[in-house]
């Protein structure tokens, strides 16, 4: 239905319209409520004097001051000086003990946790996952399976120097690209990949030559994962016999990690973080994966 734009006056309430009307239902000109307008003249004002005295336009290379000469970096600085002095004896207390000291006083324990928790959420969550819980290709460190070690010791020295960096002290060994460089053809692959998947119990493809796939094993694999596929820490090897797996399970995974190769990289975290976060960061690692001691 068209609408009458002719302004009117409303016979029951005597007021002005606005001169709409839709299917017989006028809209009434009535003026703003006071304390509405009075509101919102104040929010202008508030915020003339917050353009004063914060800081607020933008101008070519810069932007106004304000008479406050107030700054958010400052302000953060000043805040996490604050907390440092705050915290200044118990993080000297965590720079001048040892981790196993530190692991064996409570209170000690309970703080350095709760640094390297906020320190993990900073720094390694983004691979891990916040809960320490990883992806695939990224170690889970919940569990009690480690390619490196779970030791005090051990996780702070991965931590420091990280693994296949460039840091002379890192961590090294990674697997060989077995069919990419020429060592294994494909069909010799497949078998060792069936006797992989069959060291942890896993179902094996129908007519799968397993003694093949044992010898291909033996003969490539063994020197650095054992002999029963057990793992090796001091190369990172994996446990195969375990049912946790880093890349996956399946048989095509496995076969193409033969094909090309592993070797993820970790980075060493001494060139960033000073030592007291590192302590703080293992031993909060350390009370994920199953306190494990050796």
């Amino acid at each position: 239905m068209a609408h009458d734009t002719k302004e009117q006056v409303d016979a029951v309430t005597g007021v002005t319209t606005t001169g709409h009307s839709w299917d017989g239902i006028s809209e009434l000109n009535n003026p703003l409520p006071r304390w509405w307008l009075w509101t919102f003249y104040l929010t202008i004002v508030w915020a003339i004097g917050y353009w004063v005295v914060y800081p607020a336009w933008p101008l070519a290379a810069s932007y106004t001051r304000g008479v406050f000469n107030w700054q958010s970096r400052e302000a953060i600085v000043g805040d996490l000086d604050a907390l440092k002095i705050l915290r200044a004896g118990m993080t000297t207390k965590l720079a001048q003990s040892s981790l196993d000291e530190i692991k064996q006083n409570p209170e000690l324990f309970a703080f350095s946790r709760a640094q390297g928790k906020a320190a993990f959420g900073d720094n390694c969550a983004p691979c891990h996952g916040a809960g320490g819980g990883g992806a695939k290709s990224y170690p889970n460190l919940n569990d009690d399976d480690w390619l490196w070690g779970g030791s005090l010791a051990q996780i702070e020295q991965t931590i420091r120097f990280g693994a296949r960096s460039t840091n002379e002290k890192s961590h090294q060994g990674s697997m060989p690209a077995f069919g990419r460089d020429g060592m294994l053809k494909r069909a010799e692959i497949s078998n060792v990949a069936d006797y992989v998947r069959s060291l942890s119990g896993l179902s094996i493809e129908k007519g799968a030559d397993l003694a093949a796939g044992a010898k291909i094993f033996a003969d490539n694999c063994a020197a650095c994962h054992g002999d029963k596929g057990q793992g090796n820490r001091e190369l990172g090897a994996p446990n195969l016999s375990d049912k946790i797996w880093l890349f996956g399970s399946d048989k095509a995974t496995i076969m193409e990690g033969l094909w090309n190769g592993r070797g993820g990289v970790m980075p060493a975290w001494h060139e960033r973080l000073d030592d007291t976060t590192i302590k703080a960061l293992t031993l909060y690692v350390h009370s994920l994966g199953g306190d494990q001691r050796h």
